[in-house]
């Protein structure tokens, strides 16, 4: 279990910080945003969780001062860097609760690049140091953010097919989670999971489900899922017996969508000679779907293919825009190699060949919840205004080997123009649609994930 302790959720070297900025320095005003990126969007996620989780109430007590004292000491070899009278100063004058002020866009709102997306200062002018301290644990936002982001971009991606060769309306379910083994951690299993739930409505990543009861106001479930087999449901039985094995999925299940991994052996000759021949009766007579799925090849090569066996067994309408639909007892789940690119690339290659992207559903894993990083959408966390001496200041960066890295200048707000939201200074005209969320170790503004989903919504 890792120690939820505040004043070890940095890096090694904001300790040392404190002694740092220029003498007189009484705030420091930072703010975090997208840099660009993948997309030219991000769906802003997951503070709610860290401040419930990490910020909230009276986090600095006499025990965690201690533990970090004695950690810092053997960590730097010397007793003094770690700055305890500052610490122990919030906790006599401020019972523990951070004097800070975090302001941010609502979340589940997408806000194009290069914006503010949050901002933070702290309250009293004794603890400058305090603000950027936090940068660590705040910059983790970028994960749920991120996740979110491209779920929302794989979802206009199927939806674009949807409109162009079949029901757009069945797309919540066409992307599911099945992410959890392919994370680094039960907390990122969490988080991403919850994330991918604001743009659709299926997952196996159960802990998602706890994780938005627990910190985002409701006692819904916002995921769902149905039975599935694994390869040792299906290879326990042998080779010789396959088709004992799905015949025993179908039986077990007799109503509903039931998914079957076909690919232990040959997909095609289980498509075509088992399920479409030998089972075929049983399949038609199911009230419910068979949802068939491959997990190797080329996924464009595969889906095409076992679409086109299924099609020739079961039948197949066309509908109102031209495009062919499995009978409805059959459908196909893509779980392997799926990603932004490949998605277009299944559903392009299946257009073509007359196919509606009806026919298909995709399971998504690593790269869900994994296969990015901060890095995909260039987020930053940075100063931009102080108070030194009682003079208000910018503060920026502007590195002449790299202007995608110059930083924002003065206090900074977040502003509604012309239907785009736009970053302002905060002396500029123009409401600021931040909110403060935190403030002195209270969360002021909290909100649901069904709003949160509301927000994010095509």
């Amino acid at each position: 279990m890792i120690r939820n302790n505040i004043l070890l959720l940095t890096d090694s070297y904001k300790v040392s910080h404190y002694k740092q900025y220029p003498a007189g320095t009484t705030t420091i005003h930072s703010y975090f945003e997208s840099r660009g990126g993948r997309f030219d969007n991000t769906v802003f996620f997951g503070l709610q969780y860290y401040l419930k989780t990490y910020l909230e109430g009276p986090i600095v007590t006499r025990e965690k001062i201690e533990e970090a004292a004695k950690l810092y000491a053997a960590h730097f070899g010397n007793e003094t860097l770690f700055y305890r009278e500052g610490w122990e100063y919030i906790l006599d004058q401020h019972a523990g609760h951070l004097p800070v002020r975090i302001r941010a866009v609502e979340e589940g709102t997408a806000v194009p690049t290069h914006n503010v997306l949050m901002t933070i200062e702290n309250t009293d002018p004794k603890c400058w140091w305090l603000t950027n301290y936090l940068e660590t644990l705040l910059v983790q936002i970028w994960y749920g953010t991120t996740v979110a982001t491209q779920s929302r971009e794989i979802k206009k991606r199927i939806l674009h097919y949807l409109n162009e060769t079949g029901d757009p309306t069945t797309i919540n379910f066409k992307l599911h989670d099945f992410g959890f083994r392919g994370v680094s951690s039960v907390e990122s299993a969490a988080i991403g999971g919850a994330s991918h739930l604001i743009n659709f409505s299926g997952t196996d990543t159960v802990i998602a489900l706890a994780m938005i009861q627990d910190c985002y106001k409701t006692q819904d479930v916002f995921g769902f899922s149905i039975p599935a087999a694994e390869h040792s449901t299906i290879t326990s039985w042998t080779r010789s017996r396959e088709a004992d094995a799905y015949r025993n999925m179908l039986t077990q299940y007799p109503e509903g969508l039931v998914a079957v991994v076909s690919d232990s052996y040959d997909v095609y000759h289980a498509c075509e000679k088992i399920w479409g021949e030998e089972l075929k009766a049983q399949i038609l007579q199911r009230k419910g779907t068979l949802v068939v799925r491959p997990d190797s090849g080329i996924p464009k090569d595969v889906v095409l293919r076992i679409v086109e066996i299924l099609g020739d067994k079961f039948g197949y309408t066309t509908n109102a825009k031209g495009y062919k639909v499995l009978d409805p007892h059959v459908r196909v789940i893509q779980g392997d190699g799926v990603d932004y690119d490949s998605v277009g690339e299944i559903l392009e290659h299946l257009k073509k060949q007359g196919w509606s992207a009806d026919n298909v559903a995709f399971g998504m894993g690593g790269a869900l919840l994994q296969k990015l990083d901060r890095d995909t959408q260039k987020f930053a966390f940075k100063c931009s205004a102080a108070i030194v001496n009682g003079e208000a200041r910018d503060v920026f960066k502007d590195p002449i080997t790299d202007q995608g890295k110059r930083s924002k200048r003065g206090k900074l707000k977040l502003v509604l123009e012309h239907g785009t939201l736009i970053t302002r200074r905060l002396e500029e005209a123009g409401e600021d649609v931040m909110k403060t969320v935190f403030e002195n170790g209270k969360i002021l503004q909290t909100t649901t994930f069904e709003e949160i989903k509301n927000r994010a919504s095509l």
